[in-house]
C-alpha cells in the first residue's frame, strides 16, 4: 500500500508527489496525458514563451527610443511556436526527472477511484470501452489534482464554428498567424493571447460582458491597460453579450442593439471549471460546492484520508495556488505521522489566501496581491489607496521610455498593516512577492517603510508610494 496516492500530475499534483517522495513517503502518481498538466504544456510557460517572443520583437522594432536602430527586423511565427514547444518538452523532462529522485511511481493513464477498504483507497486505471478493469492500488491518503477545463457556452453556432472557434489549448498549436483574431472573454488568459497577436500585428477584437476587463483585479489598473492596448489597436467591446456565433462572425448585444465582427479565428477564454466527473468520486462520496471539490483550510476534504489542491476545488485557479496547496497536504500527513509516533499533538499547516499574488503577463504587465479597494469596500473596511506612477522609480524611467504605469498600496485606516498592492508597468511581476511578504506577516506602513530596497531598482515604487501619505 502507497502512502499517498495523487490523481493528476499538474502544479499541485507533482510539487506535492516530490515533497512527499523527498520525505519518505511512498508516492503513487497517476496522469493522463503529460507531468506538468495544463499550466506546463497549454498555459502558463508556452503563453509565456510566447509572450517573451513578441515582446522581443516589440522591444527591436522600438528600439530607436534607445538609440537604437534595427532593420529589417521580421518574426517568424513557426520558429515561435517551435521554440515554445521545445521549453515544454525541456520543463517536462524536468518534472520527470523530478519523480524519479523522489522515487514516485508514476502511472501515465487516467485514474478511477473504486473505493474505500480495509486495505486503504482502491484506485484502478480507467477501463476503456471493451476492456477490463486493471491493477488495483491502494492508498492510505489519496490527493486529488484533476485541474481544470475551459468552459464551453451554450452559445449557439459554437460546435458549428469548427476549426475557427479555439480556446486555450488550440491557439497553441496555430501553424500561422491569423490576420484578425476576435476574443471572447477579457479575462487574463484572453488578454495575454489578445497582447500577443497585436504585437504581431494581428487585428485583435475582445468582446467582455463585464463593464471592465481582468475582472476581480483593481477596477483603476485594468482600465489603464485596457487603454494602453487601445491605443495599441485592440477594439475592446465591453458590457457585451455574445449571443451567437455564424462562421466566423461573432454576433453580441450591446446597448441594446446587436453588433457583430468577423475573425480568421475565435479563441474562447470565458473561464475554467474544475473537472470532478468522470473518475469515481462519488464511490467516496466527496462533497462538492459551487462545482469543485469542497475543502478546509488543511485541504481536507469530508472523507477522512482524502484531500484536494489545484484548480479541482473550484477556488483560485493559479498554479502557484495550486503548487502550495499541494505543499501543504504533503506537510498535514507527515505532521500527523510524526505526531502519532512522538505522542505530540499534531501541528498542521494551514493553507491562506489573503496574499496569493496574480499576474498579468501582458506589455506592459499588471501584478496585484491582497485587496483591491473594491474588496476593501465590499468587506466594509476601513481603507486608504495610496499611489504613485511607476516613474517615481529612476529604473522604471531609464528602462521604459514613454512608459505609463501605476503603484498602488492598500493600507487599513485602523491599524497601518497592508492590506493590497497593485502595480502595472515592467517588470512588476517580479517584484509583487515583496507585497506578499509585506501582506502574509501583517506588515503595517511603517514598517514597510523601514525595508531597504536596492538602487536603482523599479521595486524601489513600493517604498515611494509608502512614503506618499
Amino acid at each position: 500500500m502507497y502512502d499517498l496516492a495523487i490523481i493528476g500530475g499538474g502544479p499541485a499534483g507533482y510539487v506535492a508527489a516530490e515533497r512527499a517522495g523527498s520525505q519518505g513517503l511512498s508516492v503513487l502518481l497517476f496522469e493522463k496525458a503529460s507531468l506538468g498538466g495544463v499550466c506546463l504544456n497549454e498555459g502558463c510557460i508556452p503563453t509565456k514563451t510566447l509572450l517573451y517572443s513578441a515582446k522581443t520583437y516589440e522591444n527591436a522594432l522600438q528600439g530607436d527610443k534607445y538609440g537604437i536602430t534595427a532593420t529589417g527586423v521580421e518574426f517568424d511565427f513557426g520558429k515561435m511556436m517551435a521554440r515554445k514547444n521545445k521549453v515544454v518538452r525541456k520543463l517536462v523532462a524536468g518534472v520527470e526527472a523530478q519523480m524519479r529522485a523522489g522515487k514516485v511511481t508514476v502511472v501515465k493513464a487516467a485514474a478511477y477511484i473504486k473505493g474505500r477498504s480495509d486495505k486503504g483507497i482502491e484506485l484502478i486505471v480507467a477501463p476503456q470501452e471493451g476492456q477490463e478493469a486493471g491493477e488495483s492500488y491502494f492508498a492510505a491518503h489519496l490527493l486529488i489534482c484533476t485541474g481544470s477545463e475551459a468552459m464551453v457556452p451554450p452559445i449557439p453556432g459554437l460546435a458549428e464554428a469548427g476549426e475557427i472557434l479555439l480556446t486555450n489549448r488550440e491557439i497553441l498549436q496555430l501553424k500561422e498567424q491569423p490576420a484578425e483574431l476576435v476574443v471572447i472573454g477579457g479575462g487574463v488568459i484572453g488578454m495575454e493571447f489578445a497582447s500577443f497577436f497585436n504585437s504581431l500585428g494581428s487585428k485583435v477584437t475582445v468582446v467582455e460582458m463585464l463593464p471592465e476587463i481582468l475582472g476581480g483585479l483593481d477596477l483603476e489598473i485594468s482600465a489603464m491597460l485596457r487603454n494602453i492596448y487601445a491605443k495599441k489597436g485592440i477594439d475592446f467591446h465591453l458590457q457585451a453579450k455574445v449571443v451567437k456565433v455564424q462562421g466566423n462572425e461573432v454576433f453580441f448585444e450591446k446597448d441594446g442593439q446587436t453588433q457583430s465582427v468577423k475573425g480568421d479565428k475565435i479563441l474562447l477564454s470565458v473561464g475554467r471549471r474544475a473537472v470532478t466527473q468522470g473518475y469515481g468520486l462519488e464511490n467516496l462520496g466527496v462533497e462538492l460546492h459551487r462545482g469543485g471539490i469542497k475543502v478546509d483550510e488543511l485541504m481536507r476534504t469530508n472523507i477522512p484520508g482524502v484531500f484536494a489542491a489545484g484548480d479541482v476545488t473550484g477556488f483560485s485557479l493559479l498554479a502557484h495556488t495550486a503548487s502550495r496547496e499541494g505543499e501543504v497536504v504533503v506537510n498535514n500527513i507527515l505532521a500527523a505521522r510524526q505526531a502519532a509516533q512522538s505522542g505530540s499533538k499534531v501541528r498542521y499547516d494551514r493553507m491562506r489566501y489573503n496574499a496569493i499574488p496574480g499576474v498579468v503577463y501582458t506589455n506592459p504587465e499588471v501584478a496585484s496581491a491582497g485587496l483591491s479597494e473594491e474588496a476593501a469596500r465590499a468587506a466594509n473596511i476601513e481603507f486608504k489607496a495610496i499611489k504613485l506612477p511607476m516613474a517615481y522609480a529612476g529604473r522604471f524611467v531609464a528602462e521604459n521610455e514613454g512608459g505609463n504605469g501605476l503603484c498602488k498600496i492598500i493600507v487599513d485606516s485602523r491599524n497601518g498593516r497592508v492590506l493590497g498592492v497593485h502595480m502595472l508597468g515592467n517588470p512588476c511581476s517580479e517584484i509583487i512577492y515583496g507585497a506578499c511578504m509585506a501582506i502574509e506577516q501583517e506588515m503595517t506602513l511603517e514598517e514597510l517603510k523601514q525595508v531597504v530596497f536596492p538602487h536603482p531598482t523599479v521595486s524601489e515604487i513600493i517604498k515611494e508610494v509608502a512614503y506618499n501619505v
